[in-house]
């Protein structure tokens, strides 16, 4: 089997609002689709959503570099994913992002051509997968009703609430939807960056207190040391999680020697997809390190890849796969790939990603 063509075309869903975090605010949620063909009639689907503060892409230049991976992909077996992965890096370093939309829609072929889901190609067997919902940085009245809908209206009973602006107001926010949602809702935080290290020491008693599991990349994403030190001083019991500093299996290394984290959260858009996702997750399993797989503002076609990793890897025990519901009508129009009864998403028994897409 070989690559024949390629095809590209933008993906837009409109934000209910705009969408803030520490580092930046998201106005849009522009993301690309690709078709990647073969002569042999099977066709994989992939999606890559840069993220100019994470991946260091924007949407232009990713269809440029995705351009170029098409050209080199031609004539290739789609099969061989690790091949396919060593020329994409010989035709450009990092945009990951690009690289993830070619490794999903590669491992789409490969579960069509076996006849299997990508999650059991991956070698997982059960298709259910528990996910948590995203709260943005707004004003704490606002994050506490936004809270309140995701429970009450949504079914989700885990919630990642963003911080990293400011301290008082972060923890002015979390005390009304602690009290708001009850004890039995899960809540963890992420503050993209924000903090210091001594701002995160005085945080993490108080996030104690209100029943936080987890705190998200409190430092940037270069202070390996600093998140070291965090570690060696956090008396609680809340468990520290690297994003940002984790781009791929190099990054999981470093921070596993330097211990580091208790958590890595995988992204494909940062990793280049799957290939480099599990990569990460076997360093972490071998390191006693557990991880969630997150995402950026994408659409079904890679968290249904994203949530498909989470049910094939033991080390991963997280999921933060919930972009689509930041969308008007919380949804990205897409069918397919998964289906969601509350904070359970339960991926399809159909070969590949279970999403027929015709453009």
């Amino acid at each position: 089997m070989r690559i024949t063509d390629v095809r590209i075309e933008k993906f837009t869903a409109p934000l209910k609002q705009p969408f803030r975090v520490a580092y930046g605010t998201m106005e849009t949620a522009d993301s690309w689709l690709i078709k990647v063909m073969t002569d042999e009639g099977l066709c994989g689907l992939g999606s890559a959503a840069p993220l100019p503060f994470v991946t260091g892409e924007t949407v232009d230049t990713c269809l440029l570099v995705m351009r170029d991976l098409s050209k080199a992909l031609i004539g290739t077996d789609p099969l061989d994913i690790e091949a396919a992965h060593a020329l994409m890096d010989s035709v450009i370093h990092g945009n990951g992002s690009a690289k993830c939309a070619f490794d999903i829609a590669l491992y789409d072929i490969a579960g069509k051509q076996q006849g299997l889901p990508v999650y059991k190609l991956l070698g997982g067997t059960d298709p259910v997968v528990a996910n948590d919902i995203t709260v943005g940085i707004d004003t704490p009245e606002r994050m506490q009703a936004e809270a309140e809908r995701c429970v009450n209206e949504l079914g989700f009973d885990i919630l990642k609430v963003k911080i990293g602006l400011d301290l008082e107001r972060d923890l002015d926010a979390l005390g009304r939807i602690r009290n708001a949602v009850g004890d039995d809702v899960r809540i963890r935080v992420d503050a993209n960056q924000g903090y210091t290290v001594e701002t995160a020491l005085r945080s993490l008693p108080e996030l104690e207190r209100l029943g936080v599991d987890a705190a998200e990349q409190f430092l940037p994403w270069w202070d390996f040391d600093g998140a070291a030190e965090l570690m060696r001083r956090n008396a609680t019991s809340v468990r520290l999680m690297l994003d940002e500093s984790i781009h791929d299996a190099h990054d999981a290394r470093r921070a596993a020697r330097l211990a580091a984290a208790d958590f890595f959260n995988i992204k494909l858009m940062k990793c280049g997809g799957l290939f480099g996702g599990a990569q990460i997750a076997d360093v972490a399993e071998a390191s006693g390190v557990r991880c969630m797989v997150g995402c950026m503002m994408e659409n079904k076609v890679s968290l249904t890849a994203g949530i498909s990793l989470v049910a094939a890897r033991g080390s991963i025990v997280e999921a933060d796969c919930d972009s689509f519901t930041f969308f008007v009508g919380d949804d990205d129009g897409i069918a397919g790939g998964f289906t969601r009864e509350g904070g359970s998403f339960r991926l399809l028994d159909e070969p590949g990603l279970g999403i027929d897409l015709d453009f």
